[in-house]
């Protein structure tokens, strides 16, 4: 047999097997056609995310949960969320169990990762993917796409990051985490570091940056990562 249905990859230095389920979910993933990117965000999927990681250091950490809502038609769809633990061999350290909370028989028995991020693909869709500081959560999920279901993960990201500073400039010197925005736009989080409720929180941001992009004419996903590109060039 060759083909989708039995693939073999090597993925930092040891071979991968999908089984034919898991091999048909993500055949059906990549066929989906793209979402195109001028649609308004009036009638619109955007998907809004956050990971929890065993860490910061981007090579050696592992991914542990994503959280992500989306946002539809302009709208905050509470219905339309996700949530997974990806399952690790070995829990991470005591501090950053402490940070995010995901204690380590949580994460013992959480979701296998080929699964955990079959369900995250199947969950975007083609939808663009929106975060804050898209980096960190764009290399670490990147990572273990690549790790665990052998392909690179390509896709649109918005980095709110930048978006926000580019739409508030006169605010943009003083405010600069996830934080500062969310106290600057009264944005309660009780959660925090639970990668559904920072997925939640950025969500909102999501929100008030459209509101504020279409007073300027600025009405869909191209426009809004354009300010973006023209952001990081200052």
């Amino acid at each position: 047999m060759s083909g989708w249905l039995d693939r073999l990859a090597h993925v930092f230095g040891r071979r991968i097997v999908l089984s034919l389920d898991q091999e048909q979910r993500l055949q059906a993933w990549r066929v989906q056609p793209r979402t195109a990117l001028n649609i308004p965000f009036e009638s619109s999927r955007y998907v809004v995310m956050d990971v929890e990681t065993s860490g910061l250091n981007l090579r050696k950490d592992k991914l542990i949960s994503i959280g992500a809502v989306a946002v539809v038609n302009g709208r905050i769809a509470l219905g339309d969320c996700f949530y997974i633990v990806l399952q690790q061999e070995v829990a991470s350290e005591r501090d950053n169990i402490l940070l995010h909370e995901i204690s380590g028989s949580k994460q013992r028995a959480g979701k296998p990762a080929a699964d955990a991020l079959l369900g995250f693909l199947e969950f975007i869709g083609k939808d663009p993917l929106v975060a804050f500081h898209v980096a960190f959560d764009k290399t670490m999920l990147r990572k273990s796409i690549r790790q665990y279901l052998g392909f690179a993960f390509k896709h649109p990201w918005l980095d709110l990051a930048y978006v926000l500073p580019g739409l508030n400039p006169l605010a943009a010197h003083r405010l600069h985490t996830l934080d500062d925005w969310s106290n600057h736009f009264v944005i309660g989080n009780e959660a925090r570091h639970n990668a559904l409720a920072d997925a939640l929180a950025t969500a909102q941001l999501l929100l008030i940056a459209q509101n504020q992009a279409g007073l300027k004419k600025i009405n869909c996903f191209e426009n809004m990562h354009y300010v973006e590109k023209l952001q990081r060039t200052l």
